[in-house]
């Protein structure tokens, strides 16, 4: 007759020893792909399990999946660094952790003095088996109205708040980063609009006040 196999109990935490650092539930890993030409997979600890002797440990994670590896693939506004939180969950050996790592809020990480190999970011959920994200709309800048990629370089108009790429303006990133004050090509227009007015409304103004002069 078979052996019944020990119950499985949970830790609070657990030290990883090739890596000389304690998880616990909550916290994000990196872990060792299969195909070790790709980079390392970013998962949220669930909770740590194992068996009767403390040995055999496992981790249950909900994984991060990263642009290139959704459905929709990695696209222009997506940032380096940018994770999706997935409804994909699994159990890994916790031997197959390489390093403890920060998954930042958007807000978050766009605060970051420096942004280390350590620190990821994440804005969106994702639904593995269909390819939606939540939300399914972000705010978007710029004439090319893209979400916001915090690798890229942007330039605020100072009537309008709206952030512009360079190359969108036709302005080199050398150019961006040495301006002092900036308007956007609308924000431009309505500024000589409101000149113009001003100087007609200020002509029109003499006219009446040299006719008044004229009749006494």
């Amino acid at each position: 007759m078979a052996k019944p196999k020990a119950p499985r109990r949970t830790l609070e935490s657990y030290t990883v020893k090739h890596i000389n650092k304690t998880i616990r539930g909550g916290d994000c890993v990196l872990m060792r792909p299969s195909d070790p030409s790709k980079p390392s997979y970013v998962a949220k600890i669930e909770r740590i399990e194992a068996d009767g002797r403390g040995t055999n440990v496992k981790v249950h994670v909900r994984w991060y999946y990263r642009p290139e590896e959704s459905i929709g693939g990695r696209r222009q506004f997506h940032g380096s660094k940018e994770v999706f939180l997935s409804d994909h969950y699994d159990a890994q050996s916790a031997d197959t952790i390489e390093a403890k790592c920060t998954v930042h809020s958007f807000k978050s990480y766009t605060k970051l003095d420096a942004v280390g190999n350590d620190d990821f970011f994440c804005r969106f959920e994702y639904n593995s088996s269909t390819g939606a994200f939540n939300p399914d709309r972000v705010a978007v800048y710029c004439k090319c109205e893209m979400p916001y990629n915090p690798d890229d370089l942007m330039v605020q108009c100072e009537g309008c708040s709206d952030w512009f790429h360079p190359v969108c303006i036709n302005m080199t990133a050398e150019e961006a980063k040495i301006l002092d004050h900036f308007l956007c090509e609308n924000c431009s227009s309505e500024g000589q609009k409101k000149l113009q007015n001003s100087h007609t409304a200020s002509r029109l103004l003499d006219t009446k006040v040299e006719t008044k002069r004229r009749r006494r």
